[in-house]
């Protein structure tokens, strides 16, 4: 039995059989369900019965069955797909996918599959995190800030549109690759967010994310090694991923950066990250987004303490950013750096727009910062106050308790200024 945990193994599966079937069936929204029910019949039989040799055999046989059994159910289209669905070839359900050639690419065809041109943007990403990255349709839903069930007709209608599209599992043409290129990144990069920092659930990180992340852009670097955003989204998830350890106690409670210990941090993961971003960096050129932010993230990671860290240069790389790829996160990270090149009031001052943004007002991270920054000013019942409302927001435990502790702190120290004695 294969000492990947079961969880992982799947997850890295899924993407190689839904490939398996979309270059034999095409059909994505028919094939994705299949995939899903045969995972889940794995979920269920090989912790009692153990994994496979075959792990990726056994997949696309129980995926192929599955369809078989749905088209059955159809008595109209019986004769015609059934003779199809069970002209599978042996070799296509016992083979791994290492032997096939070419198939290390199904993930990156699956990627440009589901940012097809006849997605919106929005349809394209959340496509993407779903039948790819392997996030729930809640999962998805949290990052765009939308309700389940509008994330769920989102996905839904995405299948259709793309089945009345007549797309291929195929690469697309040249003509077509940068624009979709754009959402491809794009996912990717809400894949990293959301390993990082889960939204929801008892941990803080989601290692299987993070690493599908980091594979997937590897593998897209690969194909567009000129790519200067491509480059740049693979260093910025190696320069992440380098504090990962760091992050989090032994008890999954998290660490802020400020007080990680940088000794845990992954020096070969910031090599490689910081040679990315001075290779690709333009000289006098533009820079993209991916690259602004790996630059950001190199400053961090170069600092030997948080009291080194270049917080002006922090401060002028977001300017940019926010002009380049302008949104509230990207403000609010803005507003982090202001504060600790110009003051605590400073930052208090330019958080004030944002609570008037409808996506912001009920999101922990806006409160948490306030919070934050009241505490540099020396105000800690303002600050109490805010943390308790950053707690009440945050969905995810590990985020929750810090900040509870945080309030918790204040409140100990508060009590202790009024009762000395005590």
């Amino acid at each position: 039995m294969s000492a990947e945990p079961l969880e992982d193994l799947l997850r890295r599966l899924t993407p190689q059989v839904l490939g398996a079937l979309m270059r034999r069936y095409g059909a994505l929204d028919a094939c994705e369900d299949a995939v899903q029910e045969a995972l889940l019949a794995a979920a269920t039989q090989w912790p009692e019965e153990g994994v496979p040799d075959n792990p990726h055999g056994w997949l696309v046989t129980v995926a192929t069955r599955r369809l078989v059994d749905w088209i059955r159910s159809d008595s109209a289209r019986r004769r015609r797909e059934d003779t199809d669905l069970l002209a599978t070839p042996p070799s296509l359900r016992v083979a791994p996918p290492a032997d096939q050639p070419g198939s290390g690419d199904d993930s990156l065809t699956l990627l440009f599959l589901c940012c097809h041109p006849a997605l919106s943007p929005p349809s394209q990403i959340a496509l993407t995190l779903r039948a790819v990255g392997g996030l729930t349709t809640a999962e998805i839903a949290r990052g765009f800030l939308v309700p389940e069930a509008t994330m769920a007709q989102r996905i839904s209608r995405a299948k259709q549109s793309i089945r009345k599209a007549g797309a291929t599992f195929t690469m697309p043409p040249p003509g077509e690759r940068a624009e979709r290129l754009r959402a491809v990144l794009h996912a990717l990069y809400l894949m990293l967010n959301e390993g990082h920092t889960t939204t929801a659930g008892p941990w803080l990180q989601r290692h299987d994310l993070t690493r599908d992340a980091l594979r997937l852009t590897r593998l897209l670097r690969r194909l567009l090694p000129e790519d200067g955003e491509v480059a740049g989204l693979l260093a910025l998830i190696l320069l992440t991923e380098a504090r990962r350890d760091a992050r989090t106690r032994p008890d999954g409670s998290l660490v802020p950066l400020a007080e990680q210990d940088r000794g845990r941090w992954k020096q070969e993961l910031i090599a490689e990250g910081v040679a990315i971003v001075t290779e690709t960096l333009p000289e006098g050129g533009t820079l993209g987004p991916y690259q602004i932010q790996a630059a950001i993230a190199a400053i961090h990671d170069e600092a030997a303490s948080a009291e080194d860290t270049d917080w002006p240069q922090i401060l002028a790389l977001y300017r940019v950013l926010e002009t380049l790829a302008p949104g509230p996160m990207v403000t609010l990270n803005r507003v982090v750096a202001l504060a600790m090149v110009h003051g605590p009031k400073a930052g208090l001052e330019a958080l004030d727009p944002l609570e008037t943004d409808e996506r912001m007002a009920r999101h922990h991270r806006l409160h948490a910062v306030r919070a934050h920054l009241l505490e540099m000013a020396d105000r800690p019942d303002d600050a109490r106050e805010s943390y308790r409302t950053a707690a009440r927001y945050a969905t995810s435990t590990p985020e929750k308790r810090y900040l509870e502790g945080r309030a918790g702190d204040l409140a100990d120290r508060s009590d202790g200024n009024v009762r000395p004695g005590a």
